[in-house]
């Protein structure tokens, strides 16, 4: 007997001037289902679903909730059918506890009272298994103990359907897991979940069945049981696709960036790198993994001179004349102008890393600007290397002379990236190059990388996708709070153990040291 359906999006139009985010799109979920859904990047993903959410409002077609056509012109109005959708850059206020910020802009009749909520969140996280303390400020919880919170304020207003946009991005392991278990209480017990993400093998081990989108529209929908990783990914781009990193053998490792007993601390004075070494060898990924915020993007600011140091040093060794040179102290102009090329593919890609008024052509004149004379820049340059990452990393765009800022954010991440490893760096340093890329596109970066080692670059990779860690890096370099936890070979590696170090505290490394 087929299960009742929850959701129906039927017809669904959505488009932003000349670019059509979805067209004549199709959708069905079922109560008491965990339904994924993929697609390229531009393929409208995260567009339809903020559509079911009321963030935005379709141009044409229908949204019927339990068989009743629903018009939701907002949040509020999606509430009000139930539906609640869980970002992934959290909407909660530092200062507050988990219990504050469920309680934000619930409208309760009658006198309010915290220890109600209380008790009903109690109620909430025994019922699905959370594991969260109500009364803790969001601003001491980890990350995951922030989604906690977010998936239970929708849950808290009465969602029955609820979406998720890429909700294991920045988890561990172990959190992925316990996520899961959560989710698969929350299907037995009716509620119908939607996720929206990139990483394959979690597509196959959490939901029972598969929607893909293509160019706006719904490619087909699978059962889960019945696919596998390629078959989903030639229906999201429409032709087969081989998805192989080929890792070699480093050639001729040469000792190129040392870095020795480096700490630092941000503005507030809190220390945000202690005592960290490790070595960067030439012709090798070195990989960098981390819960997000124990120290990564320090870690590479500092090494870019984005960072200040308060102790230790940071010694390159120029390839040409062997000379060794320490970075510390100097601006990341001196930096470049030593010939280190240190590029740095930042988290925040419109915040640091393009301008998003500025279109393809210019934010590749950011790299080389300074070589103008006078008034006059030269933009034949930057205009054939717009044109190339364009090519070569499918960037969906109507032309070079397109604004940042209209392109998706999986299109603005491959111009980045395209600019940063085009700049033929000698360390080459990239934290989160592939967030928010589909399949296709981040084994095309994988690949670059790849290409940047066997052409004797030392490769610094950070990344969010631990599978990936082991089967494209050299070693793995594993940080927790601002210091190394360990280091393991990228090839014998195991999950857990990466896992656990990830997790692991200051107290057990110390410690170990000790023995």
């Amino acid at each position: 007997m087929e299960k009742p359906i929850a959701l129906a999006c039927r017809g669904i139009t959505k488009t932003f001037g000349r670019v059509v985010a979805n067209r004549n799109c199709d959708l069905t979920v079922y109560k008491g289902e965990i339904l994924a859904i993929l697609g390229e990047n531009g393929s409208g993903k995260t567009t339809l679903m903020n559509m079911v959410a009321g963030i935005y409002f379709p141009d044409a077609g229908q949204i019927f909730v339990n068989g009743e056509e629903a018009v939701i012109a907002s949040p509020k109005d999606a509430f009000a059918y139930k539906i609640g959708m869980i970002h992934q850059h959290f909407k909660l206020v530092d200062v507050f506890t988990a219990c504050e910020n469920i309680a934000l802009g619930v409208e309760d009749e009658g006198r309010f009272r915290l220890s109600d909520v209380r008790k009903k969140v109690i109620e909430i996280t025994q019922r699905y298994g959370f594991i969260i303390d109500p009364d803790k400020r969001v601003a001491d919880m980890s990350v995951s103990e922030k989604q906690t919170v977010e998936i239970l304020k929708v849950l808290y207003r009465g969602a029955d359907i609820l979406i998720l946009d890429e909700p294991t991005a920045v988890l561990t392991p172990q959190e992925t897991e316990k996520l899961f278990a959560v989710l698969r209480r929350m299907r037995e017990d009716g509620k119908s979940i939607i996720i929206i993400t990139h990483k394959m093998h979690e597509v196959l081990s959490i939901s029972d069945r598969v929607a893909v989108l293509r160019r706006g529209e719904n490619a087909g929908t699978v059962n889960t049981a019945d696919t596998n990783a390629a078959d989903l990914t030639e229906m999201m781009m429409g032709q087969k696709v081989e998805l192989n990193i080929e890792r070699s053998e480093p050639k001729n490792p040469t000792e190129r960036l040392k870095v020795s007993n480096l700490s630092a601390v941000n503005e507030e004075g809190r220390p945000v790198l202690t005592d960290i070494s490790f070595t960067a060898y030439s012709g090798e990924i070195l990989g960098i993994a981390g819960i997000a915020g124990s120290g990564q993007r320090e870690l590479l600011e500092a090494i870019a001179g984005l960072q200040s140091v308060q102790e230790g040093s940071i010694e390159y060794q120029d390839p040409k004349t062997g000379k060794l040179e320490d970075l510390r102290d100097k601006n990341p102009i001196q930096i470049r102008d030593l010939g280190v090329r240190l590029s740095f593919v930042p988290e925040d890609r419109l915040g640091m890393g393009l301008v998003g008024n500025m279109d393809i052509v210019d934010n590749m004149m950011l790299r080389s600007y300074q070589k103008g004379q006078g008034f006059f820049l030269h933009r034949k340059e930057p205009r054939d290397l717009a044109q190339t990452i364009i090519e070569d990393l499918q960037v969906v765009t109507p032309g070079a002379s397109t604004p940042v800022r209209q392109l998706s954010g999986g299109n603005v991440q491959k111009v980045l990236v395209g600019r940063e490893i085009a700049a033929a760096p000698t360390v080459l340093m990239a934290a989160y190059p592939v967030r928010g890329l589909d399949v296709n596109a981040s084994y095309t970066i994988y690949n670059l990388l790849n290409r940047q080692k066997e052409n004797g670059v030392a490769v610094i990779f950070v990344g969010e996708d631990l599978d990936v860690l082991m089967e494209l890096c050299d070693r793995i370099l594993v940080v927790n709070a601002g210091r190394v936890t360990g280091t393991v070979d990228g090839r014998t590696a195991k999950k857990d153990e990466i896992g656990l170090l990830m997790t692991k505290s200051h107290e057990n490394v110390a410690g170990e040291g000790e023995q």
